[in-house]
């Protein structure tokens, strides 16, 4: 099993690009289901997550090939003979859930097992399946899979989300598209992600308003037609590397990265004595002078705080002068970053959904281990800004969300290498 090794102390300089969303494309790609017409994505990521929602979708019958390197997804679904989605392979991304919509929609049935991923919570689906009932769909939970029919086809309708999901919101809007009659959907979801998934649809014949917003009204149509759709930027990658001359020193370019993605972040790293500034090509993300200051942080859903940047800003936050305090409003058991954290001689204090960072004058070197994808990039980070030698084991976490991590570094000044696993 591969880890990373880290040598801190240097600050970092250089430019670093930022790839295409890994939540977006694993939304994009089961779109292909709702069209028997090629769907092509350009700017996709080249992570694990990808390669998984390749073989769910080849596995019930979608071609997918991958072109330029990775970076362009070509789809189509005109022959789609499975309707059953295995949980050999939807175990290992909770992403997978969002195959049941499309094919629900398209085909009248599907066979889809409950999902994994990270373990950062129980992140239930309870709220796609309430949503497809709402469109008439029949389910039947049996076996630890999801039985869901719609021999008549799916029926537009009114869904009040009772709390914002992202995952929900998608399944639905794409199963929405093709049911017949208006489907009105109310405290839905409102990330890049959402909108970039909406964008696409209308590329392909949707008729959809107000994506971006908490209400998304779906006029349905009869069939859906190809595209070709560029994958908005990761605002997590994104978020995650403009840390790094954060907590390092130095000065680093971010090359397509945009504001609006990451406002509410950025609001909190100008507050810590981080300069962020838009250039032609992205933002460039500098220290303003000297210590960082403790800040507060209360993640929320879009537009506020992300959760998937709580434990990068944790790592930034252990060296600030002051004491902070993050509260995660999103999901249970996601501060398991925090014990080793500690092992590196931060100071800690985990009750609940809330941490007490006490800033320190320099983290230590050690082993430490990764415990989910945000996790383990956390740690590096950390190891970025320590004294000595960190090794991050378990490391198959982070090729799950971030493509080329020691060459995006490295590039920069950072002393990282990966250590192949026997």
């Amino acid at each position: 099993m591969d880890s990373i090794l880290v040598t801190g102390g240097g600050v970092l300089n250089g430019e670093i690009p930022i790839a295409g969303a890994k939540n977006a494309c694993l939304t994009l790609m089961p779109a292909t289901l709702l069209s028997d017409e090629p769907l092509t994505l350009t700017n996709a990521p080249r992570l694990a997550d990808i390669a998984t929602m390749t073989a769910l979708l080849r596995s019930l019958g979608a071609e997918v090939s991958s072109l330029q390197g990775g970076q362009v997804l070509a789809l189509s679904s005109h022959d789609v003979n499975n309707l059953k989605a295995d949980y050999d392979i939807v175990r290992k991304m909770r992403a997978s859930i969002l195959v049941l919509g499309p094919l629900l929609a398209r085909q009248g049935h599907a066979v889809v097992s409950l999902p994994g991923g990270c373990a950062i919570g129980a992140r239930p689906v309870d709220l796609h399946l309430k949503g497809l009932e709402a469109l008439g769909a029949v389910l039947e939970l049996k076996d630890g899979y999801v039985h869901a029919d719609a021999p008549g086809g799916l029926k537009g309708a009114t869904f009040e989300f009772p709390f914002v999901s992202v995952g929900a919101t998608e399944n639905i809007l794409m199963a929405a598209t093709l049911a017949r009659g208006t489907t009105v959907l109310k405290n839905a979801a409102r990330e890049p992600e959402i909108v970039d998934l909406a964008e696409c649809l209308i590329k392909m014949g949707a008729q959809i308003e107000g994506h971006g917003t908490s209400t998304i009204t779906i006029q349905g149509v009869q069939s859906l037609k190809g595209a070709t759709h560029p994958v908005v930027t990761d605002r997590i990658e994104l978020g995650t590397y403009m840390l790094a001359p954060a907590i390092t020193g130095g000065t680093v370019e971010l090359l397509g990265g945009r504001i609006d993605l990451v406002a509410a972040f950025c609001e909190k790293l100008d507050e810590s004595g981080v300069s962020v500034e838009e250039t032609q090509r992205g933002l460039k993300v500098s220290r303003k002078n000297g210590r960082l200051s403790a800040v507060n942080i209360s993640t929320e859903p879009f537009p506020g705080f992300p959760t998937d940047l709580q434990a990068q800003m944790m790592a930034l936050l252990c060296t600030a002068d002051g004491v902070s305090v993050l509260e995660e409003n999103i999901f249970e058991n996601r501060f398991m970053h925090a014990p080793e954290l500690i092992r590196m001689g931060a100071n800690i204090d985990v009750h609940g959904g809330t941490a007490r960072v006490t800033g320190v004058e320099r983290l230590r070197g050690a082993p430490v281990m990764a415990t989910d994808l945000r996790a383990s990039v956390s740690l590096i980070l950390a190891g970025l800004a320590a004294e000595g030698e960190t090794v991050v084991s378990r490391v198959y976490h982070l090729d799950r969300g971030y493509e080329r991590v020691e060459e995006k570094l490295g590039a920069c000044g950072a002393r990282i290498e990966r250590i192949k696993g026997a």
